[in-house]
């Protein structure tokens, strides 16, 4: 939507270009980039005097001192509304599979489609009725999209109490028509269709209060669950060296967590990850509802090779999707990856407008930057008493698995939960590969705290005899220790690791973790009676073959019990007596 504000070009700079202007500017106004017949995207960042900074979401190419530059007055914003689900975006919330239809494989700039197209016809019910006092974010009405209720709410944009003065009867109808009308505390009537539009970087808050998040996000991935567990409506992070497996992990939680809604935002990835994840989305099936898993996700796409200042726009398009279907009272998980290609964006563009640099030449801001993202997660009370959540984890790449960079550890001063990813357990084999002595979690977990800590400390102290034994060989070391070695490579190998391609094994309950752990504390806790270390590790490579097998049988299963005789039947012989 233009108007009469225009300004010139009087300078570019990579992404940015400086605009030259008579009238006024807005902080974070979007402007459009005149070049020929294409209109570029852009975005105010700075404001000094009769001159605005602006960073363009599109290939500068061409661009030349005079051009004219459109203000709209309006904020970066995205639409929100029936049919977001099962779609694949840009950060600006541009469908790509219909760009694509519509530009080839090659897409132009300048182009940008509807997010939600206006003739797309949805079957309204409605819920309030004439009469009746609500506020922003109260429901209206509802319609179906794929398995969920699909809540029609008074705007966001609205304060104080409302009252409804008129609402369409069931039938249906589209995105612009007028399906309500509200009257505000000064009997101006508001009109409210079934599409709103809101600013990316404004948090919606149209909620009675905001709560501690204190329920387990059960992942279904065992070391994560039990060891470092996340929260619902909680933050937290994944960094680790490239190829150690970040994406895929986050893949496996959004296929298994227990959640409603998984938005996923690839901010800057390397194309070929985010293909492989454009291609493998669409066919996996969600196992809750043995339908496709698009079908409860959104993908927010922005590549490496798409303009760098477009993966900001990608991070807050997702986010205020992730907070939309939190006020219909869902529980949404919001998977960024990675937030360092993010923050690579910010010291480039940092760079760009001369400000002082901070550590590695990331901009002072960083922090705070990354902190106001990740406070955007939460639990929260709705004014109709229901409890939803946006629970978020973002993957971290630091350069050469260095988490002593400043994204990483800006990061960890914001989140609950640190799962560290180790190139040493990557290149072993050892998936997920999460270091177990280098993560943590400030969340409770459902397993008994006493029980974890006792798992800890084996782990600890059978890595630090595997050390010792690497200076003095196993013959310098006693059978008391040997033994403990042996059983923090036991829990390792057969509760921290998962498989995968395995059907069983590739997710795991509650209630299979808890009894399982139950079994393996009992053999943390045992003294066992051995005559010396070859007997001691014969044993536990056959207990741990067993146990392999036994993570793969079906929960609750006659073979599943008898399994579970053999392993008690295994520990129970070779239990130390007292004399």
């Amino acid at each position: 939507m233009s108007n009469n504000r225009v300004g010139r070009i009087v300078g570019v700079n990579g992404n940015m270009v400086v605009v030259e202007f008579d009238d006024y500017v807005v902080q974070n106004e979007v402007a459009f980039v005149k070049y020929k017949d294409e209109r570029l995207k852009s975005e105010v960042i700075r404001v000094r005097g009769s001159r605005a900074e602006l960073q363009v979401y599109e290939d500068t190419k061409g661009l030349r001192l005079g051009d004219k530059v459109e203000f709209t007055d309006e904020l970066l914003s995205v639409e929100l509304g029936p049919g977001l689900l099962g779609q694949i975006f840009d950060g600006l919330q541009n469908p790509l599979p219909q760009l694509a239809e519509e530009c080839g494989f090659f897409l132009k700039r300048g182009v940008y489609l509807e997010a939600l197209p206006d003739e797309a016809e949805w079957e309204f019910n409605p819920f309030a009725k004439k009469g009746d006092k609500v506020k922003a974010g109260d429901k209206l009405g509802f319609v179906y999209e794929n398995i969920f209720k699909h809540w029609i709410m008074v705007p966001f944009s609205l304060d104080g109490e409302l009252e409804v003065e008129a609402i369409v009867d069931k039938g249906k109808y589209n995105l612009r028509h007028i399906i309500a009308e509200v009257k505000d505390e000064h009997d101006k009537l508001h009109n409210v269709t079934m599409q709103q539009i809101w600013p990316v970087k404004i948090p919606i808050t149209s909620y009675a209060e905001k709560l501690k998040p204190s329920k387990t996000l059960v992942t279904k991935i065992r070391i994560i669950d039990t060891l470092m567990p996340v929260a619902l409506g909680g933050t937290y992070c994944i960094p680790g060296p490239f190829g150690s497996g970040k994406t895929v992990l986050q893949q496996l939680i959004s296929r298994h967590a227990e959640i409603d809604i998984v938005i996923i935002a690839a901010c800057g990835e390397r194309a070929g990850e985010v293909v492989e994840t454009l291609r493998t989305f669409p066919e996996l099936i969600d196992p809750k509802t043995n339908r496709p898993l698009m079908e409860r996700t959104v993908i927010i796409c922005n590549t490496s090779s798409m303009p760098v200042a477009a993966r900001e726009s990608s991070v807050y398009t997702a986010v205020t999707i992730a907070e939309y279907y939190r006020q219909m009272g869902l529980n949404v998980l919001l998977l960024a990856d990675s937030t360092s290609r993010w923050a690579q964006a910010m010291r480039e563009m940092s760079g760009r407008l001369e400000e002082i640099p901070g550590e590695e030449a990331f901009p002072a801001y960083l922090e705070t930057r990354i902190a106001s993202f990740y406070e955007r997660a939460g639990v929260v009370r709705l004014h109709d008493g229901s409890i939803a959540s946006v629970t978020i984890g973002g993957t971290v790449s630091p350069a050469g698995g260095n988490f002593e960079e400043p994204v990483t550890q800006s990061t960890l001063k914001v989140v609950g939960a640190f799962h560290g990813l180790s190139r040493d357990r990557s290149n072993a084999r050892k998936y997920p590969s999460i270091d177990p002595l280098e993560s943590w979690s400030k969340y409770k977990s459902f397993i008994d705290e006493t029980q974890i800590k006792k798992a800890q400390e084996v782990l600890k102290r059978s890595h630090e005899v595997n050390q010792m034994m690497k200076v003095v060989g196993e013959e310098g070391t006693s059978l008391s220790d040997f033994i403990l070695y042996l059983k923090g490579e036991f829990i390792d190998a057969v509760y921290l690791q998962q498989n995968a391609f395995d059907e069983v094994d590739a997710a795991t309950i509650e209630e299979r973790q808890r009894h399982v752990f139950h079994v393996i504390y009992g053999i943390l806790e045992t003294e066992f009676a051995f005559e010396n270390k070859d007997v001691s590790r014969r044993f536990f490579q056959n207990l741990r073959q067993k146990f392999v097998e036994w993570n793969s049988i079906e929960w609750k299963s006659n073979e599943f019990f008898e399994k579970e005789k053999v392993i008690k039947k295994m520990v129970g012989e070779k239990v130390k007596k007292n004399a």
